[in-house]
């Protein structure tokens, strides 16, 4: 019997009471691999992927795999075979997705802190389009443009001030945000734009949040925008494409977000009834195309009884998964091989040296020592996230597709983290 963990995911389920990614059991894979480990399925990550393709069929649309969810070379190759696009924000995420294998006019850059750097290695590859976030980056990318001897294509970030109904540290489209241009300089920043002669318009770009799980936000967002395009188009300046930007939420605890199809479904009759749906499209999701894929497994250490509380402590900690200690983020806590009996209410803690260091407050397991949980949700903003701190060497990541796990990320060690650290003379 097989009994899916996530509604809408049938990649990681329970048959034969063991836990499975697609159709390799992790138990194995744990005892093989050690702990802390992450496994992703491929087939969770195109199965996402297939629902923004079904929405954006039949139209002139660009789906850029937001990469800063999951950095990872075999996860940005599994894109690039698809025929994504990519949308980085820095130059190491530029390099990655080249050696990866990504084709440089489908790439889109985006950040508030570009340097010149930066720049000209982008407009020396040959990349689609800058997201320009600041009227002193326009400046700055003009002149290296001209340096090069080129013209960079750009897009602008414009703020809606939309509320995404998010946490506010992911929250990036109201005017106290560091993202993007307000709307009431739209126009003038536009004029401004066209006339610097190491710059070419083509686009406006929109990006409200993150781990949004309802369709208002978007529908407000499209509508702001659409009037911006308006705006600017009647004052000279043609706009050729629209990025709507990402953010589309995953079920992280009972979350409902919408399916990304039917999303696009109300928002391109919402294009279409404002006269733009032969515009060029693009969008940069990535939580939504990989969060639900990716688990992490992590063996139980010490069960720990206490007076207020009990405590599991596990060998995953806040340098793995770091959304619970920095967004007081939720995500499911699984036992690998389910074991009968009473359930014990565990605050699920790592051995980091911090009170901020627990993966999830009250949850009901019934666990030995030595047992392994997996971590559900855990495909976005943990791996790309991860630090060394406590010395504590990133964990190993594996790819399932079908009946078979290749070993995509080895494990690191303390020399691989004082490889490039030099001690005193």
């Amino acid at each position: 019997m097989t009994t899916p963990l996530l509604p809408g995911h049938p990649f990681v389920a329970y048959h034969n009471q063991q836990l499975h990614i697609e159709n390799v059991a992790v138990q194995a894979l744990a005892q093989t691999h050690g702990t802390p480990l992450f496994v992703y399925s491929k087939a969770s990550m195109l199965h996402a992927l297939a629902a923004y393709q079904r929405g954006f069929a039949g139209r002139n649309a660009l789906i850029c795999y937001g990469m800063k969810a999951n950095s990872s070379l075999a996860v940005i190759q599994v894109f690039a075979r698809a025929g994504c696009g990519f949308d980085i924000v820095s130059g190491g995420e530029l390099e990655r997705v080249l050696a990866a294998g990504a084709v440089p006019e489908k790439i889109i850059f985006s950040g508030v802190g570009k340097t010149r750097a930066e720049m000209r290695r982008a407009l020396q590859v040959g990349i689609a389009c800058f997201n320009v976030e600041s009227e002193a980056e326009l400046q700055v990318l003009s002149e290296v443009a001209l340096s090069v001897g080129t013209t960079a294509p750009v897009s602008i970030r414009v703020n809606p001030n939309v509320d995404p109904k998010t946490h506010p540290y992911i929250s990036t489209g109201l005017k106290g945000n560091k993202f993007g241009i307000a709307h009431e300089r739209t126009v003038p920043v536009y004029l401004h734009a066209a006339s610097l002669p190491g710059l070419k318009v083509v686009g406006i770009d929109c990006h409200i949040g993150s781990q949004i799980t309802t369709v208002e936000p978007y529908l407000d967002a499209m509508d702001r925008v659409l009037d911006l395009v308006q705006a600017v188009e009647a004052a000279g300046v043609p706009i050729h494409h629209i990025d709507f930007g990402g953010g589309l939420g995953i079920n992280y605890a009972g979350d409902t977000p919408p399916a990304a199809d039917d999303l696009w479904k109300q928002l391109l009759a919402k294009l279409d009834a404002r006269g733009y749906g032969g515009k060029q499209l693009m969008i940069e999701p990535g939580r939504s195309l990989v969060g639900n894929a990716g688990i992490c497994v992590s063996e139980v250490l010490y069960l720990k009884p206490g007076e207020q509380k009990n405590f599991c402590i596990v060998d995953a900690a806040m340098n793995d998964l770091p959304r619970p200690a920095m967004y007081q983020a939720h995500h499911g806590i699984v036992p690998v091989v389910p074991r009968e009996g009473a359930a014990t209410t565990y605050q699920v803690v790592g051995p980091v040296c911090e009170s901020g260091d627990w993966i999830g407050h009250d949850r009901d397991l019934h666990l030995q020592q030595g047992d392994f949980v997996a971590v559900l949700s855990a495909g976005a903003y943990c791996m790309s996230m991860a630090s060394n701190y406590n010395t504590r060497g990133r964990a190993a990541e594996l790819l399932v597709d079908g009946h078979s796990a290749q070993l995509i990320r080895q494990r690191e060690t303390v020399a691989d983290q004082m490889r490039h650290e030099l001690l005193l003379k």
